[in-house]
């Protein structure tokens, strides 16, 4: 680590704050990080290779010589819980300053004459870095807030070690946010006091102990370099697009475009192949996506869109689906459950030919009536695409009033209706309006002896 400028301060310091210790060795490291910052200069730190873990004989070797000689007054801000994740998460390191819970710890950094940060620090106990301190300084710690700090005699000629106690998130009824963002109000306001009472001072911001352990694998174990990068993003196909001048005509996309040539034969995923787009048209009217792969099959997909007076607008159906293999061929219709408004797209989870079939086999060449079709994730367009590179708006195929609605709806209806019925039956009841007088002549039954 070296020492920063006072323009590099916070650059240097989200930097590191965020480096993740990838290339550590070992199953799992108890780390804090570290900031160190004076109002007058401190000594720089060589800075380490990637992923480095700073040991407490580093440390102690770096404060012996930045504390030698001379009076010295620290400020150590020791928090209950802190861990590199924590600016990261809730700090400004992604550029967005004002909602960083660290604004004025990054404000001290960026105007102090120097600083040091280590963002992983070996930590071995929770009283480490104050014991560390107590030795260098040959003082013992004085326990202050931001109060008693403002009405607190400050002797600069003699070594001064402030410890200043800040809470984390864990047990309390906030945020974690909040509560860094507490803590660091804290820390401007006890800075503050310090630079109005004029005492030169180095400040320690630091953990009790982690508030995550980040678990890592040996360095032996996992590849390093480009492949660490490339292993985190995802492996997305782009979309087949079939150009007419230069320009976007038809896009499709799909994460499967899977065919079976029977019933009982294994599919065959033609989207893990690259095809050949010769024999693609398209004009204002129709469009025809022609896809020939090196397998030996042809998908094609037959367009057209037409204005409807009823909706005032035009609408784009797939017509038909065909599937050429060894001279033969299947056809598939779609036209009546493939469609959308001709400036969207249209997409499906699932277009299959055998199972809650949008595409319908006409059946017409009867060696070919059980080859079957079934695209996973699919996406297409065909018109107005208006020299984008990705798809319109999606119309998706899954209505809004599905099974499980319908079953819903209708179980709740049947449900209202008997209750209505039991509510009209109760209203109904009336009172008798005529009893029995119960003051009488008795009925008299003769006993024979």
């Amino acid at each position: 680590m070296a020492a920063s400028s006072c323009s590099s301060g916070v650059r240097l310091t989200a930097f590191m704050i965020q480096l993740v210790a990838l290339f550590a060795t070992g199953s799992s490291t108890a780390q804090v990080p570290l900031l160190l910052w004076s109002s007058d200069s401190v000594r720089p730190l060589a800075s380490p290779a990637a992923g480095h873990i700073t040991s407490n004989d580093q440390l102690t070797a770096y404060l012996a010589a930045a504390f030698g000689s001379g009076p010295h007054t620290v400020l150590l801000f020791l928090q209950d819980k802190l861990s590199k994740d924590d600016f990261t998460v809730f700090g400004g390191v992604f550029g967005n300053k004002q909602d960083s819970a660290f604004q004025n710890l990054e404000a001290a950094l960026q105007s102090s004459s120097s600083s040091v940060t280590i963002p992983a620090l070996e930590w071995s106990g929770s009283s480490a870095i104050l014991a560390l301190l107590q030795e260098k300084l040959g003082v013992s710690p004085v326990l202050v807030d931001a109060d008693t700090l403002s009405h607190l005699t400050i002797n600069a000629s003699a070594s001064n070690l402030l410890l200043i106690n800040l809470p984390y998130c864990s047990g309390l009824h906030k945020s974690c946010k909040e509560v860094l963002h507490d803590n660091d109000a804290i820390i401007g306001e006890v800075l503050g006091t310090m630079n109005d009472k004029n005492v030169p001072y180095t400040a320690i911001y630091t953990g009790l102990q982690p508030s995550r352990v980040i678990s890592e694998a040996p360095l032996s174990d996992r590849s390093v370099g480009r492949t660490l990068l490339q292993a985190v993003v995802p492996n997305v196909k782009p979309p087949i697009m079939f150009n007419v001048s230069g320009n976007p005509c038809i896009m499709l996309w799909a994460q499967n475009l899977s065919v079976s040539l029977s019933s009982t034969a294994e599919w065959i995923d033609l989207a893990e192949q690259t095809p050949s787009l010769t024999g693609s048209m398209c004009n204002g009217s129709s469009s025809l996506l022609v896809l020939s792969y090196p397998s030996g099959f042809t998908l094609s997909f037959a367009m057209s869109q037409r204005f409807y007076p009823v909706s005032a607008r035009n609408w784009f159906t797939l017509d038909s689906v065909q599937l050429q293999s060894s001279g033969q061929n299947a056809s598939f219709t779609g036209g009546r459950g493939i469609y959308a408004p001709a400036e969207y797209s249209f997409h499906c989870q699932s277009v299959s030919s055998f199972q809650h079939a949008l595409l319908v086999p006409t059946n017409a060449n009867p060696n070919t009536s059980q080859w079957r079709v079934n695209f996973i994730d699919f996406q297409i367009q065909g018109f107005r695409l208006d020299n984008r590179t990705d798809f319109s708006y999606a119309s998706d195929c899954a209505g809004f009033f599905t099974a499980g609605i319908w079953m819903g709806l209708i179980t709740s209806l049947l449900m209202l209706l008997i209750f209505v019925y039991g509510l009209h039956m109760i209203m109904q009841l009336n009172t008798m309006d005529r009893f029995d007088d119960p003051k009488g002549p008795s009925i008299s039954v003769p006993q024979s002896e």
